[in-house]
């Protein structure tokens, strides 16, 4: 046996770039958009359910992307609190606000620095550079519907918020979203890509176009 490597096939660049590219999509579960992968349209992170993962539908996204802006105003700063919808849709409108996404599901760190690891067990567990008040606006949808959840993610929402608070949850979890944060439920009613079988509603703290 020879100990040369000449009889060792090679792959050429062009090859080996296309092999890297696909792995990378598969990692992140990003969908494919003719020969690009548009990084910001909802759904391009496929929906994992082991994780709780509903994302909604394009209209309520964009929806709450408006709503959210007008509520942080221009120069304002978002933070999408396990939202990954709304932040997408941010990007994609070229926001005249900065937004962040706080995510469990590192497959969101495709985002760079605007991806922040968040665990709602430890919702205080935050990047020393994540100040308290620091956004104008969080618009949050806990994972699970449940008052443990709920109130761990309230913790992180008060912390965050200079006061706006957008949350996105079951309309069971009515009493304890008031009593947390001081919220009122909306008229809007939020929808899904895939149906849902918990009636899912917005609640708000400050005067809402969702309301009307």
């Amino acid at each position: 046996m020879s100990d040369s490597d000449d009889d060792v096939p090679q792959l050429s660049a062009s090859t080996l770039a296309a092999l890297q590219e696909f792995y990378a999509e598969e990692k992140f579960g990003l969908t494919r958009h003719g020969d690009a992968v548009d990084k910001f349209s909802v759904g391009a992170v496929e929906e994992d359910w082991r994780m709780s993962q509903f994302w909604y539908s394009e209209e309520t996204a964009e929806r709450l992307a408006e709503e959210v802006l007008l509520a942080a105003g221009e120069g304002g700063r978002i933070a999408c609190l396990s939202a990954p919808s709304v932040y997408q849709k941010l990007k994609q409108r070229n926001a005249a606000a900065s937004a962040v996404l706080l995510e469990f599901d590192q497959r969101f760190s495709i985002y760079g620095d605007e991806f922040i690891f968040y665990d709602y067990k430890n919702p205080l567990c935050l990047p020393e550079d994540v100040g308290p008040q620091s956004f104008d606006i969080v618009i949050a949808d806990p994972p699970y519907l449940s008052q443990e959840c709920l109130s761990k993610v309230a913790l992180t929402v008060k912390f965050l918020t200079k006061g706006k608070v957008l949350l996105c949850t079951g309309a069971i979890m009515e009493e304890e979203a008031e009593k947390l944060l001081g919220v009122k439920i909306c008229r809007f009613l939020p929808k899904h890509s895939h149906n849902l079988a918990n009636e899912f509603r917005c609640y708000v703290n400050y005067q809402s176009a969702l309301d009307s």
